[in-house]
């Protein structure tokens, strides 16, 4: 299987130079090709290949004074701009045909886009040195902060600069599944806002709230960056300082959801989730929340772990009333408010914890055998009907009692 490891970069000025100068070379060129191609399709032309528009764009542009200056970056970096157009049209046309989610057709990029990227791939002939930089063509070694070994040779790397000014490095290499013990648990997970993952053998793991907490430093910094001149050297300082911001609270979030899932793949078996309406949800008054949880992104988390490590990853269907059903005796309930946090069926008396009921749903839905006893959180004394309670003498006022399952 692929992964993605991510490592910081640290250019000094002169390599800086020479990045800015590829995101722009990479950025014309996809914009050249873009434009060639609609003006095809205006023509009612036939689609252009790749080939032609490499022959073209980059081979005979090079030639030009027009376009001379794109000589002065790795040639693999114009053609995998190229590469990124096909694959933006690609996508493009299997949403049309319902392979995948839709997707816009191709847009033109921007200089002044928050996110820019160039990728080297081997024929590039980049290194790591035995000093531990970066060796890329015509831009030098780049220092790097390793976090952690590789486990094989990369076969690509791609040089990231965020919004906030910061350069990263990705690498794609191709790894073998690290089989874990076999162990016993299996448990379900009810996602949600006031705990982020409830498990359906009882654990509760509060939600961080990172955004919440960084409100008033976001606040602050965006205040100060609506007070700045447009087009001027401080306000760009200051959409940087806005930028880091959200950017420390997006490391955070994303550092607690590798905790959370690496502890959930190695402690269980089997994971079952629920496949969550979240681009619904964040359409209501709840959006800020929905996006400070991060759900999508912790469940991707835990289904790549789980193939990597060879546990069992299964979502159940959205429509499952998890929420509605007495996981003690099966009997549906019916729909209840969100501030109904612990109800009591009104067919066995148990009474129940919404959100372990609802992961012990789950995980049944799943076909996952777990136990429900965590999801009760005390028996009580239910009447018993005539027809249950046995024989009764003629005149009884009291009333038989069985335990609650």
């Amino acid at each position: 299987m692929q992964l993605r490891y991510s490592f910081r970069l640290y250019p000094n000025g002169p390599q800086r130079s020479a990045l800015a100068r590829a995101f722009g070379c990479a950025r014309v060129v996809y914009n050249d090709a873009l434009r060639a191609r609609e003006t095809a399709r205006a023509a009612g032309k036939a689609f252009l290949k790749t080939g032609d528009l490499s022959k073209l764009l980059i081979t005979e542009a090079k030639k030009t004074m027009e376009r001379a200056w794109l000589g002065d970056v790795s040639a693999v970096v114009l053609q995998q701009s190229l590469r990124d157009l096909d694959t933006a049209y690609r996508n493009f046309f299997d949403g049309l045909k319902g392979k995948r989610p839709r997707m816009g057709a191709p847009r033109f990029k921007s200089r002044k886009d928050t996110r820019q990227a160039v990728r080297f791939t081997a024929n590039a002939r980049w290194k790591i040195t035995t000093g531990g930089d970066l060796s890329l063509p015509k831009i030098g070694d780049v220092r790097v902060k390793w976090s952690r070994n590789l486990p094989s040779v990369p076969s690509t790397v791609t040089v990231i600069k965020n919004a906030a000014g910061r350069y990263f490095a990705s690498f794609v290499v191709e790894t073998e599944p690290a089989m874990l013990p076999r162990t016993e648990p299996v448990i379900g997970i009810d996602l949600g806002l006031g705990h982020f993952a409830v498990l359906s053998d009882g654990t509760k793991t509060d939600a961080p709230r990172f955004l919440c907490r960084a409100e008033k430093k976001l606040k602050r910094a965006q205040q100060n960056l609506s007070r700045k001149t447009k087009g001027s050297n401080n306000r760009d300082k200051a959409r940087v300082k806005v930028a880091r911001a959200h950017a420390q609270v997006a490391d955070a979030r994303r550092e607690f959801h590798h905790q959370l899932s690496t502890r959930i793949i190695r402690d269980n078996q089997a994971i079952a989730v629920e496949d969550l309406a979240v681009k619904g949800l964040a359409r209501t008054r709840l959006a800020k929340s929905v996006h400070d949880a991060g759900w999508s992104a912790f469940v991707t988390m835990l289904e790549y772990k789980a193939a990597r490590y060879g546990r069992t990853f299964i979502r159940i269907g959205r429509f499952e009333p998890t929420s509605q059903v007495c996981s003690a005796c099966g009997v549906k309930d019916g729909p209840k408010p969100l501030h109904v946090r612990v109800w009591t069926c009104g067919a066995c008396g148990a009474v129940l914890d919404r959100d372990i009921n609802a992961a012990v749903n789950v995980a049944r839905a799943a076909g996952l055998a777990v136990s429900a006893c965590r999801a009760q959180l005390r028996p009580r004394l239910v009447p018993a009907q005539r027809i249950e309670a046995g024989t009764h003498r003629d005149g009884q006022t009291t009333v038989v009692g069985i335990p609650g399952l």
